[in-house]
């Protein structure tokens, strides 16, 4: 089964789409849209898929990535194998309604490890306590910064030593903090 959900998975890819019955008669070297529909069956039973008005749609299921188990990042230890499945959206986003990405330019964030390039996860948000990393428009000019309130008075700050604090001349609006940081290596 592993194989024929991998077939899927590079057919959905490539063509942003589920194949239909006849495509993946061919897709899984078969002769019988029986054998087809068995398959279809097992994969909506595990939750892989979902029959929406006669219509087949992959679900969360579908695009999550095998979650193995625990490793330490400390000294060697031997790895248990432990397969669940995660989505990353689950996992990254608590609200989707109100989230969006953003990628990052600039250096002010690399002490809390956000770096030039990476994907910030916004939740739109108004509100946001004294620390929290936040999207801001300070003075009419938008900015990626940490939420410093010294009791009525909020300010922004970095966490790079190269860059002071960013006191609002005018106006300091919060609209939304950063709930996940995603970067891609080689």
């Amino acid at each position: 089964m592993n194989d024929r959900l991998a077939r899927l998975k590079n057919f959905y890819k490539k063509h942003k789409r589920l194949p239909s019955y006849s495509e993946m008669l061919k897709l899984f070297n078969l002769s019988s849209k029986n054998a087809v529909f068995k398959i279809i069956q097992k994969l909506v039973e595990s939750g892989l898929f979902k029959k929406e008005n006669n219509k087949l749609a992959p679900t969360s299921k579908f695009f999550a990535l095998p979650l193995l188990g625990v490793v330490k990042a400390g000294f060697p230890i031997l790895a248990e194998e432990n397969r669940d499945y995660l989505t990353l959206d689950e996992y990254l986003i608590e609200d989707p309604q109100s989230s969006f990405l953003l990628k990052v330019s600039g250096d002010s964030l690399i002490g809390l490890g956000i770096f030039d390039g990476d994907i910030v996860i916004i939740e739109r948000k108004r509100l946001a306590t004294s620390g929290d990393i936040v999207l801001a428009q300070i003075d009419r000019e938008w900015a990626l910064k940490i939420l410093k309130k010294d009791g009525i008075k909020a300010h922004l700050e970095s966490a790079n030593p190269k860059y002071p604090p960013f006191y609002p001349k005018q106006e300091l609006q919060i609209f939304g903090v950063v709930k996940a940081v995603v970067r891609k290596f080689n």
